[in-house]
Parts: C-alpha cells; sequence; structure tokens
C-alpha cells in the first residue's frame, strides 16, 4: 500500500511517499516520492509569536498541492503533522482549521514527546546492534528531541527548544542550555552511559554526513563532523552554496545545526554518528501502517 506523511517543521514542509509491501517482521518499504518547499514557518513564530498571513498562504498552497499529488500516486492514507513552530505559534490552532476547511488536510499540532516517540519507531526497523547504547538526536529549525535507546527500547527522551533556526535568529532562551546540559548529566548518572554512539536525525546531519565522505552504515566521528563545521563556519553565505552545493535555505542553518549535534554529542559523551537518514515522516508512515494492518 502506499502512505504519506506531511512534515510540516520550523524551516520547510516535507511530503513523503512511501509503498509498503509485507508483514510487520520483513516489511519492504521503498520511498515513491520526496517533496520539499522551504516555507520557514519559524522565522515569524520565533520572532514575534505568529505566523503571517504570508505565510499561512504559502503553506495553504504547499498542502493544496501535496494533496493534488497524493490522489495522483494513489495513496490510500496520509497524516499531517506539524511541529515546534506550529504548535508554538499564537495562531496555529485557527490556521490548522482554516487550511482544512481550505485544503481538505487535517494538520495534528504534536507535542515533543509524540514526535520523539514518532521518530523512534523507525529505530525498530532499523539494522543497530542492540546491545549498545544510542543517544538519538533529531535536530529540527525549532527544537531538538534527544531519546536514550537501551537494548533496543527507548528509555528516556526530552524535546528542547533549540533548534537550527531558532539558534539562528538568536531566540534560545538563556535557560534552555543549562537544562540540556543538567538532562544529559542526569543521564550519564542514573544508566551509565559510556561512549554512546549517536543516531542523527534531519535534514542538516543528512547533508553533513555527505559532506564528511561517510557512506551509508559508517559512523561519522566526532572530530571530523566538528571539522566539517568549523570549515563552513569560516565560509560566507555564498560560498557554503557554491563550494558545497547547499540550497540558500540549508547554508544558513547548517553550521548551527552542526554546532547542536556536536555540543549534545559532547554532554553525552558520543565519540561518532550514524546517520540512518530516517525522520519524524517515516515514523508517521511506519506508525499509520501499523494501525492499517491491526485485524
Amino acid at each position: 500500500m502506499r502512505l504519506a506523511a506531511i512534515d510540516i517543521g520550523s524551516n520547510a514542509v516535507r511530503l513523503i511517499v512511501k509503498e509498503i509491501k509485507g508483514k510487520q517482521g520483513s516489511l519492504k518499504v521503498s520511498k515513491v516520492a520526496h517533496t520539499r518547499v522551504p516555507i520557514r514557518l519559524g522565522e515569524d513564530v520565533f520572532g514575534t509569536g505568529a505566523i503571517s498571513a504570508e505565510k499561512e498562504r504559502r503553506l495553504g498552497d504547499a498542502l493544496h498541492g501535496f494533496s493534488l499529488l497524493m490522489k495522483a500516486m494513489q495513496v490510500r492514507d496520509f497524516r499531517a503533522c506539524a511541529t515546534s513552530a506550529m504548535r508554538e505559534a499564537s495562531n496555529g490552532k485557527a490556521i490548522a482549521g482554516r487550511l482544512a476547511d481550505l485544503t481538505g488536510v487535517q494538520v495534528d499540532l504534536i507535542d515533543g514527546k509524540t514526535e520523539a516517540d514518532l521518530i523512534f519507531s523507525n529505530f525498530e526497523v532499523s539494522l543497530f546492534d542492540r546491545e549498545r547504547d544510542y543517544v538519538y538526536i533529531d535536530v529540527g529549525g525549532g527544537s531538538t528531541e534527544l531519546t536514550l535507546i537501551r537494548q533496543g527500547t527507548r528509555v528516556e527522551g526530552r524535546s528542547f527548544k533549540i533548534g537550527a533556526v531558532r539558534l539562528l535568529k538568536g531566540k534560545v532562551d538563556a535557560g534552555v542550555w543549562p537544562e540540556v546540559t543538567q538532562w544529559c548529566s542526569q543521564l550519564i548518572a542514573e544508566w551509565g552511559l559510556k561512549a554512546p554512539i549517536a543516531i542523527g536525525a534531519g535534514g542538516n546531519i543528512n547533508r553533513l554526513f555527505k559532506l564528511g565522505g561517510c557512506l551509508s552504515g559508517e559512523v561519522l566521528p566526532y572530530d571530523r563532523l566538528a571539522s566539517l563545521v568549523e570549515v563552513l563556519s569560516r565560509c560566507s553565505y555564498e560560498e557554503r552554496m557554491t563550494r558545497f552545493q547547499l540550497k540558500p535555505d540549508r547554508a544558513d542553518v547548517v553550521v548551527p545545526a552542526g554546532r547542536i549535534y556536536l555540543d549534545t554529542m559532547k554532554m553525552v559523551g558520543a565519540e561518532g554518528i550514524l546517520v540512518p537518514k530516517v525522520g519524524l515522516a517515516d515514523g508517521i508512515i511506519l506508525s499509520l501502517y501499523a494501525q492499517l494492518s491491526r485485524p
């Protein structure tokens, strides 16, 4: 069956369509389409607290287009989820209601825990060593989700209001980083965490992983990631686009995102990071499939 997910993030809005065959435990999942529109809702929300009429219009256009694409691709079911920017916007719920009437797309404003739960569902179908400890790090435009995975089970998780767009705009509250530091210290003390491997999710770490010269399944060492982020930080916005072939809406956020990954990896003692290229949209599709497959 073909299922789809719409991920309304702080930086971009994405539609992912996948074909799923087989049964639970032996699924064959293949990507049919991936469409990304860089609307950057976080620019409004982290500055004024609300989504502007212009960005509401652009979001409506994107959802209307996605609806038509899903119909053309014969998608059986889909779910649209909005994360940090839209759930924090003072007019987020009102906009979701208007967009549902306008486009037929019902948008769920999910909280940080739900977001982390959906992201973690990817781990269950990934081929990792279940005897190792992993710290799942998903850096979005407005928030960062951290999850400790032990023996294949999610044992701790937390969402923090630190994201690439929020950091770029200087809108991270001064008290948030100390909260991250304290949480990571408690994680180490309570769980005896020693040299875990980080698992990175999000468009920025996917790009950094590729720029770091790693192949699928390889671990990107902390030092190589740090060197790469340092090189990018010394380049101008234009140089990042020309020299590293980054898209305009990636070239400005890739450095703050990279620094968030580095800081959180250092806090938990991770010496490297795996990047399986899965995220919220993939988790949404898996959860949809599980619901539809129930007897």
